[in-house]
């Protein structure tokens, strides 16, 4: 897989040239940067982490959390009850939501956007488990997921370095350039959804230029707008967690989705901003969006109901993975009408058990 991935390239020679930096987004629809972040703050965000995902039972007991070394018998990823059990302790982490009020980011955010983002407070911990390839992330644009606008700009960032096997991030230049959501269909892997760029490319010449990567290391910061195609490289290690953080950015002024007010993977309410705030030691980031007064607009779910839909054909075709997702629907969320589809497909196929 390495050989097949080019080098990203490093923005760092215009990090302080807004024009450049605007013009490069424009044509490559990414930007990549070595260090730009603060060491010290990534690795003491890591140490909170992954203290409390050892606490959670996910790391090996009596290993130097920050070594991340996991037990892989407690695999388990988005979607699973027994992920957010553990998941909504991490985000509880001041730590965690602070990260997004970094200086340097909302410095190079006005920068590349040309006025202030709003940091999303829908703020994402991705951890993965090792040998645990069919969740990685699938190919997707986010704003099938995060949707709002196409300018609002993730940052994603390692905390701790993240050398190409432990599963780092990859885009495909130019794509964003088809300007609009290209058709996604089910997949494993957070979100759920995937899109073909073999067959896209076929159309779309925007989205051919192949995968580009990097060995990234603690501080580097990788941002894209919506449209560009991206996804995560497997975690093949042998025992090694993958821990990154998922920022976003809305140009101030420009609509945000209804779902990016919510805390990430709430389960319906389950996890309130109350619970989040209850034990942080300062006030001034608490519900601090409400002061930009950005406009919001419903959230579609017309996305995750083609990708349910179709998840739906595949068991019924008898795919395995698709099966897998509608056991995981019919568990997790038994009184959802996507649990109670999945319940009934599952029952028409005989794929109870």
């Amino acid at each position: 897989m390495a050989e097949q991935l080019k080098e990203l390239r490093v923005s760092n020679d215009a990090k302080n040239d807004p024009e450049e930096l605007r013009r490069r987004m424009d044509d490559e629809g990414y930007l990549f940067f070595k260090q730009l972040l603060n060491p010290d703050n990534l690795l003491e965000l890591r140490r909170q982490i992954l203290t409390t995902i050892q606490e959670g039972g996910w790391l090996i007991a009596g290993t130097d959390p920050m070594d991340g070394i996991a037990d892989v018998t407690k695999q388990c990823t988005e979607g699973d009850r027994k992920y957010t059990d553990v998941y909504h302790k991490v985000q509880k982490l001041e730590a965690v939501h602070r990260s997004a009020h970094w200086p340097e980011t909302l410095g190079m955010m006005e920068k590349i956007m040309g006025r202030r983002g709003m940091p999303v407070p829908h703020q994402v911990v991705r951890l993965w488990f090792p040998k645990y390839t069919k969740y990685t992330t699938p190919i997707h644009q986010d704003f099938v997921h995060f949707q709002g606008h196409f300018n609002n700009l993730t940052v994603w960032a390692p905390i701790g370095d993240c050398p190409i096997e432990l599963g780092g991030l990859a885009v495909i230049p130019g794509s964003h350039k088809v300007g609009k959501v290209l058709d996604h269909h089910f997949a494993l892997g957070a979100g759920g959804l995937n899109l073909d760029v073999e067959e896209e490319a076929t159309r779309h010449p925007e989205v051919a230029s192949g995968w580009y990567s990097t060995n990234y290391e603690v501080g580097d910061f990788l941002t894209f707008p919506a449209l560009t195609i991206h996804k995560a490289l497997p975690n093949v290690t042998e025992d090694k967690m993958r821990v990154s953080l998922d920022n976003r950015y809305n140009p101030v002024g420009e609509s945000i989705s209804e779902n990016m007010l919510i805390p990430h993977l709430d389960n319906s309410g389950e996890l309130t901003w109350e619970q989040i705030y209850q034990d942080w030691q300062s006030d001034d980031i608490k519900y601090f969006w409400r002061k930009y007064n950005d406009p919001v607009v419903p959230h579609s779910m017309d996305f995750q109901d083609k990708g349910f839909a179709d998840a739906v054909d595949r068991a019924r075709a008898g795919e395995a993975h698709a099966i897998m997702r509608l056991k995981t629907t019919a568990k997790n969320d038994p009184d959802t009408p996507y649990g109670v589809t999945s319940r009934e497909v599952l029952e028409e196929i005989g794929g109870l058990d």
